[in-house]
């Protein structure tokens, strides 16, 4: 049988939240079917990873292209509110956090190493924001020949044209598209 994860990319209080300095504006919307895939791991006792974007309070880890955006706006910085994963998805004792600075959340972590010590050769992917750290952990989650699901109602942008676009780019080189409904028949299908 296939073991699947369940990846939670960036949601974060800095990312989610009204008045967050890097809110996505259509993050809030998906919340409950986050949450539902997130209790449907949980009930079925499959990993669950939370993929947190988290800065140095200097921004010295910050890519060169946003370095001027976190010295007027920080965001994600170490130990604050706003690289707390949002209340509604608190992660629990045995759920692993995964620490990046860049886009991808296979990037410079040890995401990859802890799947394959885990069995996992299916990963379904939720969270924000589509064409930036959900896209790029999708391409290196194939890259890295893992079955991969994005779970399209559970995955948020700045607006439904720009996710649009990218789930189809997405599904075109070959990602399971699915939807929250469906997803406990992909789960250990």
């Amino acid at each position: 049988m296939t073991r699947t994860a369940l990846l939670i990319i960036d949601m974060q209080n800095d990312f989610v939240r009204e008045g967050a300095p890097l809110r996505v504006s259509e993050a809030e919307k998906i919340i409950g079917n986050v949450r539902s895939a997130l209790e449907l791991f949980r009930a079925r006792n499959l990993p669950v990873l939370h993929v947190l974007r988290i800065q140095r309070p200097d921004g010295s880890d910050v890519e060169i292209s946003r370095r001027e955006l976190f010295k007027n706006t920080p965001f994600a910085v170490e130990g604050t509110e706003g690289a707390r994963v949002i209340s509604e998805l608190e992660p629990l004792p045995g759920e692993y956090i995964i620490r990046k600075n860049r886009m991808s959340a296979f990037m410079n972590t040890d995401l990859d190493l802890l799947l394959r010590a885990l069995d996992v050769e299916r990963v379904v992917v939720t969270g924000i924001q589509t064409p930036n750290c959900i896209r790029t952990t999708v391409f290196d989650a194939f890259a890295y020949n893992y079955q991969t699901f994005l779970v399209d109602d559970a995955v948020a942008a700045q607006n439904e044209e720009i996710h649009r676009v990218n789930v189809r780019d997405m599904a075109n080189i070959g990602i399971g598209i699915i939807v929250t409904t469906e997803l406990g028949q992909y789960i250990e299908g």
